[in-house]
């Protein structure tokens, strides 16, 4: 008795379909592998200016302080080129416009007390005085007269921390928002960045300054290995799809 197939069962009935996925595979191969080495090349330059940032910042934590920019500097003034300049600034404060942010610091939370000064010029400069615990209350006198602060020149911090937005209506502030601030003060033009004070005011009972955080997360390298690792699999793979590739 003879038996019958129920099917092609031979080499050349399954090479016909495999074939179409096979080169479909080995395209999306070779897609994914330059996705993966531009992504990996995108992160290499990130970390070259990510170092070159840093070297910039370091180069002016170490200078000697130059006097805050004016006004007429104000329209140039950029995070890259500007943050973290040490500067140095004489005015009167005005302690009845100040405003507290929330601040998770060293010395536990509280807030940073922002206080505006008036420059013998007119220009008003919104100043981070320094941490202040939850029960904090400005000793008499303090702050009074012509002042002198040195620290270091930050940029302002729009909108809020995290999940929390500011609310200036409640005068509840997440971040250092100078504009939203001076527009709660009715402050009238300021200066488009705060000053962090250093260390050089502190004294019993005033605010603590001289706690910036000065640091930069840099994993640039492990990202672009990471992604030239998936580009050498994703090419693996398509060179392994083309060796096994059945014959036409």
């Amino acid at each position: 008795m003879t038996g019958t197939s129920d099917g092609p069962h031979s080499p050349a009935g399954a090479a016909a379909p495999s074939r179409p996925k096979r080169l479909l595979l080995v395209a999306l191969s070779f897609l994914a592998a330059a996705v993966f080495s531009a992504l990996g090349a995108w992160q290499v330059e990130r970390r070259a200016w990510k170092l070159d940032l840093i070297a910039r910042v370091e180069a002016r934590l170490a200078a000697a302080p130059v006097p805050a920019p004016g006004r007429a500097a104000w329209p140039t003034l950029s995070r890259d080129a500007d943050e973290y300049r040490r500067v140095t600034v004489r005015g009167r404060f005005l302690p009845d416009r100040a405003a507290r942010a929330m601040a998770v610091t060293e010395k536990g939370a509280g807030s940073w007390l922002l206080v505006p000064l008036v420059t013998a010029t007119g220009d008003t400069i919104l100043v981070n005085r320094g941490f202040a615990p939850p029960d904090w209350q400005a000793p008499s006198g303090d702050g009074e007269g012509t002042v002198t602060v040195t620290g270091l020149l930050r940029m302002p911090e729009p909108g809020g921390g995290f999940l929390r937005s500011n609310d200036p209506a409640h005068d509840r502030w997440y971040s250092r928002d100078v504009a939203a601030i001076a527009d709660a003060r009715g402050l009238g033009p300021v200066a488009p960045y705060f000053i962090d004070a250093d260390a050089s005011g502190n004294g019993p009972g005033r605010p603590v300054g001289g706690l910036t955080v000065v640091a930069f997360r840099n994993h640039h390298l492990i990202y672009a290995l990471t992604w030239f690792g998936l580009a050498a699999m994703a090419g693996y793979g398509a060179y392994r799809a083309l060796r096994e590739a059945p014959p036409r």
